[in-house]
């Protein structure tokens, strides 16, 4: 299946195909949270987790924060013009677990993050 995809490969013997595939393998982790401290401080527990365990880790790579602003009226009845805006502010982060183990896998389940922290897990590969 992958010798298709990859030139050269549909004469390499299967276990070359297997390492490539194996390559391949990965966690996708997306976090988010409303303070960036907090969010930090949850990226560096996985990453240190992750490379203690045996995997390598790419990231964390900073996305694009997100602003939502809402504005509301001052008064109920009069002063139309007078206004508050408020804003949130959405801080995400991105890792990628390349290589990971089971002893990763484990690590990661197990790993208490704080509660203002929304995580994303997707695993590409097998």
């Amino acid at each position: 299946m992958a010798a298709g995809l990859i030139p050269g490969l549909a004469r390499a013997n299967h276990s070359l195909v297997g390492k490539f595939m194996a390559l391949r393998e990965r966690i996708r982790i997306r976090l988010k949270a409303y303070d960036h401290r907090v969010l930090d401080q949850s990226t560096s527990e996985i990453v240190d987790t992750a490379k203690r365990t045996g995997a390598s880790v790419a990231g964390p790579i900073p996305l694009p924060t997100s602003r939502s602003i809402t504005t509301v009226l001052r008064s109920p009845h009069v002063d139309k013009k007078s206004r508050e805006q408020f804003e949130i502010r959405t801080h995400k982060r991105l890792l990628d677990i390349l290589e990971p183990t089971q002893q990763t896998v484990d690590a990661l389940m197990k790993l208490d993050l704080p509660a203002g922290v929304d995580v994303e897990i997707k695993a590409f590969g097998k």
